[in-house]
């Protein structure tokens, strides 16, 4: 029987995030009222595509979806459909199954797939896509680290998460006059630590991007005690380095894409000023805290936007590219100039040059220019 309307398969890859429903919501309702076409939702991300798992959304399953957390469909960060892995034995294996990805989106007589991600889904989705894949990219991290746009969703609940952290932290640490460190998410970024002391009124941020020296540090926490106040907020990515040293990694994952866990440099930081100062620290790391919750207003409207966009983008058969925020304008990218490549915050951005002119510190020396002291650390 020929197909009586066209068919969007949709999934939602790598680690969750509030507005993940949002954006199925969207797809479903404008597919639905715009061009009458069909939904089929992959189970845990491309890893129910590989495997065959969907179920189809309808208009039925969305109801009160725009403020719920996660994803109804379930995700994955390991189900990278060139490098799947397979358990064989007390082993993983891993294997190509690009081949099979395909074969089930056309067995399926979709016209077009939806893939919401971050850079690893970004990353598959050009791979498959220079295989004949029809897709249409919609960025998500908490990270803000996906480039080709300004801001992903996810981000933006993130950030708030943090800083209702931090806020409830400042009068403990001035009731206690201790030295409080929040570690956030952000491995390769330092998007989440950088808004969140800024917001939360951190005295001193580190970043991922400019490696860190404890000098700068205990200097800061000096000048604030000679000032009165007893108290400091630090807050920190978790994939930031002391200059010349490594990120800290708190374990290793055998079957992932990428194995490596970060955690617990805060506790390091900790530590050592607790050794050079002679003050209290205390750790609270939010770590998969950020993930969780219904999702702030503009991620609902940033989340909604870009669905509706990637299905307008599908009907026009505009595949191969991933919508963006550009300006406070809903735009698109290829998806191959995204993919696998990272945002990081660069010594010029205005939030760094901000942080700079209220006197928060970075952990670089304060008598030398940021982008010096990041060439002479790179010689």
């Amino acid at each position: 029987m020929p197909k009586t309307k066209k068919r969007l398969g949709l999934l939602t890859g790598g680690g969750d995030c509030p507005g993940l429903n949002a954006v199925i919501r969207a797809v479903v309702k404008t597919a639905e009222n715009e061009y009458g076409m069909e939904v089929v939702g992959f189970m845990d991300g491309y890893e129910g595509l590989v495997e065959n798992r969907y179920r189809t959304i309808d208009m039925k399953d969305v109801p009160g979806l725009l403020s719920q957390g996660g994803t109804i469909l379930g995700t994955s960060n390991r189900a990278d459909p060139f490098r799947f892995p397979v358990l064989q034995g007390d082993d993983y294996v891993y294997l190509d199954r690009s081949n099979e990805t395909v074969l089930n989106f056309e067995s399926l007589g979709l016209d077009g797939l939806i893939a919401i991600g971050g850079d690893g889904t970004m990353a598959a989705s050009s791979q498959l896509a220079a295989k004949g894949l029809r897709i249409v990219g919609v960025p998500k991290t908490i990270d803000n680290d996906l480039l080709g746009t300004d801001q992903t969703f996810g981000f933006d609940s993130a950030l708030q998460t943090a800083v209702e952290a931090i806020d409830k932290i400042h009068t403990t640490a001035q009731s206690h006059h201790r030295v409080m460190i929040v570690e956030v998410m952000g491995r390769y970024a330092g998007w989440i630590a950088l808004g969140a002391g800024l917001a939360g009124g951190g005295d001193i941020i580190l970043l991922p991007e400019f490696p860190y020296d404890l000098d700068p540090i205990c200097e800061q926490i000096k000048l604030r005690k000679s000032q009165g106040k007893n108290f400091s907020i630090m807050v920190v990515g978790e994939g930031a380095k002391p200059a010349g040293g490594e990120m800290t990694v708190s374990r290793l994952i055998k079957n992932s894409p990428d194995a490596i866990r970060l955690g617990g440099v805060s506790h390091r930081i900790a530590a050592q000023l607790e050794a050079l100062l002679k003050l209290e620290c205390r750790v609270t790391i939010l770590g998969h805290l950020l993930r969780g919750g219904a999702p702030s207003a503009y991620d609902r409207l940033l989340a909604t936007r870009y669905g509706v966009e990637a299905v307008h983008h599908a009907a026009r058969g505009q595949y191969g590219r991933m919508v963006a925020l550009r300006d406070n304008e809903i735009t698109s990218v290829p998806i191959s100039e995204v993919a696998g490549k990272y945002r990081r915050v660069t010594p010029d951005h205005p939030w760094i040059k901000t942080a700079q002119a209220v006197g928060v510190c970075l952990g670089v020396p304060q008598d030398m220019p940021l982008e010096e002291y990041l060439a002479v650390l790179h010689k």
